[in-house]
């Protein structure tokens, strides 16, 4: 027993390479081939839960239910990151050999001390820093109230010291451990990863993992008696992923309608939610914005290492005053240097992001704003970026196709006359409804009885009186299957007939064509009910014979501004990919109506058999990509910045947080899961996605007038330099003294500073750009 329970408390991991993308396994994943009694054994608990000293042994072992957040660091740490830069590291150097050299040498040796040069030098470098500090400093802290305010407790069974008998107690969800007996209820979010022991009408919304915008159907074992439980049974769950796996439910999910008790398998870091969470905590990679910097950078180092040997050289031996030339030869490198480069970045950058907060766009790293505009590719998740992530009502139909008040106020009815907790398609059913069935209907109809939703039947009735004529009828909603099954008859206009077998395959093809088009189909039958038929409660034997009134059609519709913003993102160079969770069909139709291109959907299993080559190739071709895991959407991304572009992400999933890290600019929503948030580098606070356009050319605008500074600048101190050099060749003095070369650069660098205010030309705007350091090498 102790070795079991040795055993038990271990997380089973393994790791492969395939494609170089990690497969991990999960202890939860073991668990759901196990019955309950087998998962509660290698848990060492038991159904009337943990005592309360195993729970706090527990609780030191495998620590508290937490999983790695990315947080804002200190804001000392924010100002050291400030001065994170090439070209302040370039200026820093200059600054401390112009100390040694005009500081501290001629103060050893009883000259004239001059500080000018380290005065401005510092000073330049000091405002570019404070300036970052400061706006990134109030963006940081603006993200960090955006944070969700979550449920913070779980309801667990507990058994208390000596013989006291299990209880239900509310504790904190950092406490909970593997082995405790957790219960869920609609509106809760799932704490820990867990294996179902019981279940009632569970549905369970993955959209945060999975991007699927509807909710799907959890069983506990008892469930298997209709093929759809999992005890001992392979095939249920047989080459399925987590999320796909019937009787188990992961952390960060939330429960939609019906309750379930549980046994929690694994907790904190140890679940998926938590392993995905802790692979995004650490160093980003270098972005387009780093990479153009440092490419710059060296462009600048060289010309330095270049020039100030040949001032050295040529000043040394025709001057023969090799102390005067040395000082020279540092004014030279300092005059190369564009002082005001990195105040001007930062200047530009803060400015681009006080523009974009008047938006309601919150810009937490600055260099974010350039990337935005360099940006040539948008992935984008589907579910809650593009679509309103709120399941609605498209049609109501009667069996032929057109549309049908009738169909509307009998789904209604079912919807409203509900006591349990709705789900997402009764909900979208009722807000359809409002302002559209008649008050008079409302008053008409009374509840007689119902009975509820069950995984068995799939389908929901209620039975209702018509207080006008006395009649009685039930009303029966469900899935396509599941109400042919009890269907005898349908209705065509006014006249009822039987449900034969053409009539059947006809209206099994509708309802499969509306399934090809994305959409979640349910049927809306009816029966008489006469005293002597009608039972209290109503039983599953009283939906029989059953006349089909029509159809119902549910779909996640996208954003007003969907299509707009993607027509105004391509007229500006920038193509827009989908990477979603969700499946192909529902993709391609909410594509087509954005205005994306569906054609080729490549999958996750697609992918996932591809090389890194053949990969490569594809994406260039391919414009929707879905079923796709976290993992996939960022190996698709970093294929896409390996082929040359520059890569924004738009998410706000769980499973888009891996994405957002690893783009050039991650872009998520107010309404994202708090990982999502920690992982972007802008967060939009409304719907409206046209201000994703603006930030484009708020980033290129940014950039041009960065480039226009850097190009003057260093093309004037080069032609100065390149100037004095010559004529130092042939005069027997120096033409300009080091401060003479500074004061003049100043001078030069200070009229500069309105270049962030200053306007771009509309035909540069209307294409990315990247820092090229070739053709600054070029224009000086």
């Amino acid at each position: 027993m102790t070795d079991m329970k040795i055993e038990n408390r271990k997380i089973n991991r393994s790791a492969s390479e395939n494609d170089k993308q990690h497969k991990k396994s999960f202890a939860i994943e073991t668990e759901a081939f196990n019955s309950p009694d087998h998962t509660l054994a290698r848990l060492n608990s038991s159904r009337q839960g943990l005592t309360t000293e195993d729970a706090l042994e527990r609780l030191n072992e495998y620590g508290r239910n937490e999983v790695a957040h990315e947080q804002a660091p200190p804001a000392l740490i924010q100002l050291l990151q400030a001065f994170n830069n090439p070209f302040i590291y370039v200026l820093m150097a200059l600054a401390a050999v112009s100390f040694v050299t005009d500081y501290w040498l001629p103060l050893r040796n009883g000259e004239e001390t001059d500080l000018t040069g380290i005065i401005i030098i510092v000073t330049m470098v000091s405002l570019s820093g404070l300036l970052r500090f400061w706006q990134e400093f109030r963006t940081n802290k603006a993200a960090q109230a955006l944070k969700s305010m979550v449920r913070t407790t779980a309801t667990v069974l507990r058994r208390g010291p000596g013989n006291m008998g299990p209880a239900q107690e509310e504790i904190a969800i950092e406490e909970l451990v593997p082995g405790d007996i957790i219960f869920l209820a609609a509106g809760d979010l799932v704490p820990a990863d867990v294996r179902l022991l019981e279940s009632r009408d569970l549905f369970v919304s993955q959209s945060i993992l999975s991007g699927e915008s509807l909710p799907v159907e959890k069983y506990d074992v008892l469930a298997s008696v209709s093929g759809k439980g999992c005890d001992r049974l392979p095939e249920p769950n047989k080459d399925k992923s987590l999320l796909e796996m019937g009787n188990i439910c992961l952390m960060g999910t939330n429960v939609t309608s019906g309750r379930a008790q549980a046994v929690v398998v694994a907790t904190g870091n140890r679940t998926w939610f938590g392993s995905l969470a802790k692979s995004i905590v650490g160093t980003r990679t270098q972005t387009a914005f780093d990479r153009g910097v440092n490419s710059v950078s060296w462009l600048l180092i060289r010309f330095m290492l270049v020039m100030v040997p040949i001032v050295l050289l040529i000043n040394g031996f025709s001057k023969g005053d090799w102390v005067e030339a040395s000082l020279f030869a540092l004014a030279v490198a300092v005059g190369l240097t564009p002082e005001m480069l990195p105040m001007i970045v930062s200047s530009n950058l803060a400015k681009g992001a006080i523009a974009m907060s008047r938006r309601k766009v919150i810009v937490k790293r600055l260099n974010a704003i350039q990337n935005f505009g360099a940006m040539d590719v948008l992935c984008t998740d589907k579910t809650g970026t593009l679509t309103q992530d709120n399941i609605i009502l498209e049609h109501h139909l009667d069996v032929s196709g057109s549309e049908s008040d009738r169909v509307l106020t009998l789904a209604w009815l079912n919807s409203s006359s509900q006591s349990g907790a709705r789900n997402l398609m009764d909900r979208a059913v009722l807000r359809f409804g409002e302002g559209r069935i008649a008050p008079a209907t409302k008053e008409r109809f009374v509840k007689l009885d119902e009975l509820p939703f069950d995984f068995v039947r799939r389908r929901v009735s209620v039975s209702v009186e018509d207080v006008r004529h006395g009649d009685k009828s039930l009303i029966c909603k469900g899935a396509v299957e599941e109400m042919l099954m009890v269907a005898t008859h349908l209705r065509e206009g006014d006249r009822v007939v039987a449900l034969d077998e053409t009539r059947r395959d006809l209206l099994l093809a509708k309802t499969q064509d509306y399934n090809a088009q994305g959409f979640r189909v349910l049927l809306v039958a009816t029966r008489k009910l006469d005293d002597s038929a009608l039972t209290t409660p109503l039983c599953a034997a009283d939906e029989q014979g059953l006349t089909v009134e029509g159809m119902l059609t549910f779909l996640d519709p996208p954003k007003e501004s969907a299509g707009k913003a993607i027509t105004a993102l391509r007229d500006n160079g920038v193509a827009v990919k989908v990477l979603t969770g969700d499946n192909p069909v529902v993709t391609a139709r909410i594509c087509l109506e954005v205005g994306i291109d569906a054609h080729g959907i490549l999958t996750g299993a697609q992918i996932e058999a591809m090389t890194d080559n053949e990969l490569q190739r594809e994406v260039e071709t391919r414009s929707v990509f879905a079923k796709l895991t976290p993992l996939q959407k960022s190996r698709i991304l970093k294929t896409l910045q390996k082929n040359g572009h520059t890569v924004g992400f738009l998410g706000d999933g769980i499973n888009d947080a891996p994405a957002l890290r690893d783009a050039d600019v991650g872009i998520s929503v107010d309404s994202a899961a708090d990982i999502a948030k920690e992982a972007s580098d802008i967060i939009l606070l409304e719907k409206d996605l046209m201000v994703l356009e603006e930030g484009v050319i708020k980033g290129r605008e940014t950039f041009g007038n960065i480039i226009k500074y850097l190009n003057m600048t260093a093309s004037s101190n080069f032609g100065n330099v390149f100037s004095v050099l010559v004529a130092s060749a042939f005069i027997p003095f120096l033409p300009m003294l080091a401060i003479h070369l500074l004061i003049q650069n100043l001078m030069y660098d200070l009229s500069q500073l309105s270049l962030p205010w200053d306007k771009m030309d509309k035909e540069f705007l209307r294409k990315p750009r990247k820092w090229d350091a070739k053709n600054i090498g070029r224009f000086m």
